[in-house]
């Protein structure tokens, strides 16, 4: 996408109608002086004028002034590109993150805004300060999921076996991120059993901002079972109940299943869980916790999208 421009800035001290201004000052909490200013996920609203030029087209609407379909900024060059939460706008040195597209709308903009904001309008947070005017551009830098599949096994690392259960996590990632239609890139890597190695790893894909770490074996009993031991006390918070849930839905069935000692939590801003080294436990492990796993990533980010 080529660099967006800014047609107008606009605040309002009440909700509603916004007015436009000569400039305006992102704050940690928001834009100063407007009635959205630490307003949780929505301190900074923006809207596109083509959508606006397509609601006048298909409503033989009156002409708008910026600012009447409440958004803080007006733009144009967004036109259809699909923005979806976590997206970056840079402005200069001020920076925003996309938190939410489309919100319900107040009665004061009823006549337009039930056809735009509530559909397309998108909804921010500042994540860095500054100040912006009219005829500033804007830079889109899109959202992109990462993951990262690590297995575990001293004979799949020299060659002598062949890695089953990386390739099924990877293929059911593949689904759920295209099922959501979010942009992802996964990568792998098979080690052996060592501890140093893997925290190594985790450490790298924590640093490189990764959304997911998922591991494959190690999780038993045995002397060369080591994964549980690095990855639990790198956490800063365990997530047990899915892990917990897994095991007792499964041990049911099959009390072996109560044997398994994965665990599952957050480090930095990564999601991580240690699933074992079946296929047949990788499958039952996934078809819990991609059920989860999207609401997580809001969660972890702090967007309330209850």
């Amino acid at each position: 996408m080529n660099n967006i421009k800014i047609l107008s800035v606009n605040l309002a001290k009440e909700r509603g109608i916004k007015h436009p201004v000569k400039e305006i000052e992102f704050l940690k909490n928001g834009i100063k002086g407007d009635v959205h200013r630490a307003s949780g996920n929505r301190q900074v609203s923006i809207i596109d004028t083509d959508h606006i030029n397509l609601f006048k087209k298909l409503t033989d609407a009156r002409d708008t002034k910026y600012g009447e379909f409440a958004e803080n900024i007006t733009v144009t060059g967004i036109g259809n590109t699909k923005i979806i939460p976590f997206d970056k706008f840079k402005i200069g040195d001020a920076e925003l993150e996309v938190t939410q597209i489309g919100k319900p709308f107040h009665d004061k903009f009823r006549e337009i805004g039930n056809y735009v904001m509530p559909r397309v309008g998108i909804f921010c947070r500042v994540s860095k300060v500054g100040t912006v005017k009219a005829g500033d551009t804007m830079q889109y830098i899109p959202k992109t999921f990462k993951a990262i599949v690590i297995t575990l096994s001293d004979r799949a690392s020299k060659g002598e076996y062949e890695d089953r259960s990386g390739p099924v996590i990877q293929n059911l990632l593949k689904k759920f991120f295209e099922k959501k239609e979010l942009p992802y890139n996964i990568s792998s890597k098979i080690i052996p059993d060592n501890a140093g190695k893997l925290k190594e790893i985790v450490n790298k894909a924590k640093d490189d901002k990764f959304d997911v770490i998922i591991t494959t074996g190690g999780t038993g009993i045995g002397n060369r079972d080591i994964t549980v031991e690095t990855v639990q006390p790198m956490l800063d918070k365990e997530i047990s109940g899915i892990m917990e849930h897994i095991r007792i839905k499964y041990g049911t069935i099959k009390p072996n299943a109560h044997l398994r000692r994965g665990v599952a939590g957050t480090i930095d801003e990564s999601l991580i869980y240690t699933l074992p080294g079946s296929v047949k436990a990788v499958n039952e492990y996934m078809a819990e916790i991609l059920k989860t796993l999207h609401h997580l990533f809001y969660m972890l980010r702090g967007v309330d999208v209850h």
